[in-house]
């Protein structure tokens, strides 16, 4: 299988296997083989940064959290929480997808429910940092 290099400054030691034709990346904080889709390649990558190069636990680390957003309910990414409560929501898109205004519009959708002080939207190769203070996004390069 053949995965695009995602723009990470780090390389991390993935886990996968196959079965039949389909094939499979280990989740280190759900601790089982999860289908490996674009978008999970993704948010493994982050997962493995926020593990190995910020050193966080995989209890501060939240994958596919349901939230209610206008009576429909929606899987956030990953929340990267700070004595449990929310510091960080990273929105994952497969690499071919673009970044823009309305995926970004989407990501601080969710966020108004979470509550982080800072979000993250990202394709894997373009990452969109923004912090939330006082009702605003700002956006910065980290």
């Amino acid at each position: 299988m053949e995965l695009p290099k995602l723009n990470f400054q780090e390389t991390f030691d993935f886990k996968f296997k196959k079965d039949k034709d389909k094939f499979f990346i280990y989740d280190l904080i759900r601790k089982t083989y999860l289908l490996l889709t674009p978008e999970e390649w993704v948010r493994q990558h982050w997962v493995h940064y926020y593990l190995t190069v910020k050193s966080y636990s995989t209890s501060a680390l939240i994958t596919e959290k349901k939230i209610i957003l206008n009576g429909l309910t929606k899987r956030i990414d990953l929340l990267v929480t700070e004595k449990a409560k929310p510091k960080i929501l990273i929105e994952c898109k497969a690499p071919q997808i673009k970044l823009t205004e309305k995926t970004f519009e989407q990501t601080a959708r969710y966020n108004s429910i979470i509550g982080a002080s800072e979000i993250i939207l990202t394709n894997g190769l373009q990452h969109i940092n923004a912090k939330f203070e006082e009702g605003n996004y700002t956006f910065y390069k980290p």
